[in-house]
């Protein structure tokens, strides 16, 4: 099976590598049989504090039915995050792979892109949580019954997080979605947790 890790410009790296690292030791160590994909709106997308990754598909180029899952990292607004992630394009990727009922996993601010395509409506989540909890209250402010003190909020296979500090909890949230909680457990063992 197949994962896709959806990148907007400015995502955060430590974010990012969860995927590839909970998913990788998965497939490679326990034979979980995932693969994770890396997706952006061009060919190199630079995260925050400027780190470029090369992508392995375009946006414009997904099949949804080729895909178990999508991830979604976070990032900085300062770095232009939200000019991509609240762009049509991705807002409409998020909403295919809901309308398949395939899991959604977002850390900390992603799931803000995750409320603006409309997917959390009605739903329970949560997102970054601190300076005042604006970003929370921004989710709020879009229909979701937001859990503030809640690290890791699921809600109809739909994963989302309050903080960096929750990234690793979530890419295993989502590789028990995917196999089961033992695969989760002899991961997390695996890899010290």
């Amino acid at each position: 099976m197949k994962v896709l890790v959806l990148l907007a410009k400015g995502f955060e790296t430590m974010e990012f590598s969860v995927f590839i690292d909970v998913l990788g030791w998965a497939d490679n160590d326990f034979g979980a049989e995932i693969q994770t994909v890396t997706c952006g709106m061009q060919k190199t997308v630079n995260s925050t504090f400027n780190v470029p990754i090369n992508v392995d598909v375009l946006l414009d180029e997904v099949d949804v039915s080729d895909y178990a899952a999508l991830a979604i990292p976070g990032g900085f607004e300062e770095y232009g995050f939200y000019e991509e992630a609240y762009s049509e394009p991705f807002l409409e990727l998020i909403r295919r792979f809901e309308k398949q009922g395939k899991p959604v996993a977002s850390i900390c601010v992603a799931a803000l892109p995750l409320a603006k395509s409309g997917i959390l409506a009605d739903r329970k989540a949560t997102t970054y949580h601190l300076k005042d909890g604006q970003r929370q209250k921004q989710l709020a402010d879009m229909g979701v019954e937001v859990l503030a003190k809640q690290p890791i909020v699921i809600d109809r296979q739909v994963i989302t997080s309050y903080c960096p500090e929750t990234a690793v909890h979530v890419a295993f949230e989502l590789l028990e979605l995917l196999t089961d909680k033992s695969m989760r457990q002899q991961v997390m063992h695996a890899m010290g947790y």
